[in-house]
């Protein structure tokens, strides 16, 4: 029932996910955080089963900085893709695979802007826009008709907007508030929440 949306512009990716924690009927949480930031200039959103999640995201994330330490650079958004793809893929191939499905966005100035799209089964895939969830069926829609190559962080975010609106107005579960990061040149920085209260807000002239 959780929902990541990530836009790829021409010098960032922006991620948006849920906050809610569910468990079966039972809400048990509301401000859950399912964007990680990796190392500087990567973040990781993942959703799936709570302790999947949480266990696979660290197991991730510490081996990128294990790598780094014993390298003494950090792998890029391509190259942790690759590392994320196969590590679900090989525990796909036991008795303990992870149910995650991940969105990995990051920056570096060889290959610029990253997102890429990986889900439960292994399947990987660099991207323009992705979503993932019950959401996503009402949000790719709406990525597809208003990105477009030279897309700005404004831009990007009235389109989480859009998506965000989409999914509280036609999905049965409550998804009230979404958590919205964006990386770049920069850095990563954390945008304001996606509030059912915010979406009511007229916009800034």
């Amino acid at each position: 029932m959780e929902t990541l949306i990530g836009i790829r512009g021409p010098d960032f990716v922006m991620l948006a996910a849920d906050s809610s924690h569910a468990q079966s009927i039972i809400v048990l949480k509301d401000d859950e955080n399912k964007i990680y930031k990796i190392s500087d200039n990567l973040v990781m959103a993942t959703i799936g089963e709570a302790g999947d999640r949480v266990q696979f995201t660290e197991y991730i994330s510490k081996n990128i900085l294990l790598y780094k330490m014993r390298n003494g650079y950090e792998l890029g958004p391509k190259s942790a893709a690759h590392f994320t793809r196969k590590n679900l893929a090989d525990y796909l191939r036991s008795r303990t695979p992870y149910h995650v499905n991940v969105l990995v966005g990051g920056y570096d100035e060889a290959d610029g802007a990253q997102l890429h799209y990986i889900d439960y089964l292994a399947n990987s895939l660099p991207v323009k826009y992705a979503a993932h969830g019950y959401g996503g069926l009402f949000v790719s829609s709406i990525l597809d008709r208003y990105h477009h190559a030279k897309i700005t962080q404004d831009e990007a975010y009235e389109i989480m907007k859009k998506g965000v609106t989409e999914i509280q107005k036609r999905l049965l579960v409550n998804l009230p508030k979404f958590k919205v990061s964006v990386i770049g040149k920069d850095g990563i920085k954390e945008l304001a929440d996606i509030t059912a209260d915010s979406l009511k807000q007229p916009a800034a002239a």
